[in-house]
């Protein structure tokens, strides 16, 4: 992903890993128009919402942060080392509840965000 390459991303990561099919799910969301919650940030440091981060940049949308305590997780990683795992982290299961979270939180019914995402 040619986007990891940059060194000019505003946020860092805190991650070393980061799922692909995720980021790839979450962008297609984005530009069917689902809005997602705000990227909880320490300073720069992204503390949650790294793959919200990619997809919104993917995507070409900007997601709002919000500010947050610190973690365990506050080591940077470039993001030009950052590795991209191609296995999908979320079940099936899973992604249903995303996608009820996602539905509910856009204000729709998860049939008709199941429908879309087809």
């Amino acid at each position: 992903m040619d986007l990891l390459k940059r060194d000019d991303l505003t946020l860092k990561s805190t991650h070393e890993r980061l799922c692909l099919p995720i980021i790839l799910r979450i962008y297609k969301k984005m530009l069917l128009g689902i809005k997602f919650p705000s990227i909880k940030i320490y300073g720069d440091l992204i503390i949650d919402g790294h793959h919200r981060y990619l997809a919104s940049l993917l995507a070409g949308k900007t997601l709002e942060t919000s500010p947050s305590g610190k973690s365990s997780a506050t080591i940077v990683t470039k993001w030009s080392e950052v590795i991209l795992i191609s296995e999908d982290w979320d079940t099936v299961a899973k992604i249903h509840m995303l996608n009820v979270i996602d539905a509910n939180y856009n204000g729709i019914d998860v049939d008709d965000l199941t429908e879309l995402l087809q």
